[in-house]
């Protein structure tokens, strides 16, 4: 049985394109009254089917937050920058961010429900 090549690998993932926005800084001046209005958006995009995951980022094992990264659905990066201008730390001008395109390959998900007592689990 001759060995698969990548691109026989390839075939199968899931390849789907998504949108990083990584934010900086995490904490200024002004943020904490723009933080309900931030978060406000998004949850309005996670509603809306745009928004696959979001938090801060600590670097070199810190407890307090250096950056922030937004990953979303879009059709192309245009999309995905019209998203990213309209979260209030950017339109404030309290954060600046950057995007990447990321192909979504490998990995998994798995779902608890629990009906006794309505929890779930997401891991």
């Amino acid at each position: 049985m001759a060995a698969k090549t990548p691109e026989d690998l390839y075939a199968t993932f899931l390849r789907q394109s998504l949108f990083v926005i990584t934010t900086r800084p995490a904490r200024a001046p002004g943020m904490q009254e723009v933080l309900p209005a931030h978060l406000d958006y998004q949850v309005s995009l996670e509603r809306a089917g745009h928004l696959f995951g979001a938090g801060p980022i600590f670097e070199d094992g810190g407890t307090t937050p250096t950056a922030g990264m937004i990953i979303v659905r879009a059709e192309d990066e245009e999309a995905a920058r019209k998203l990213a201008d309209a979260d209030p730390f950017h339109e404030a001008g309290l954060r600046h961010y950057t995007i990447h395109r990321w192909l979504l390959n490998e990995g998994g998900m798995t779902f608890t429900v629990r009906y006794s007592d309505q929890s779930a689990v997401v891991r």
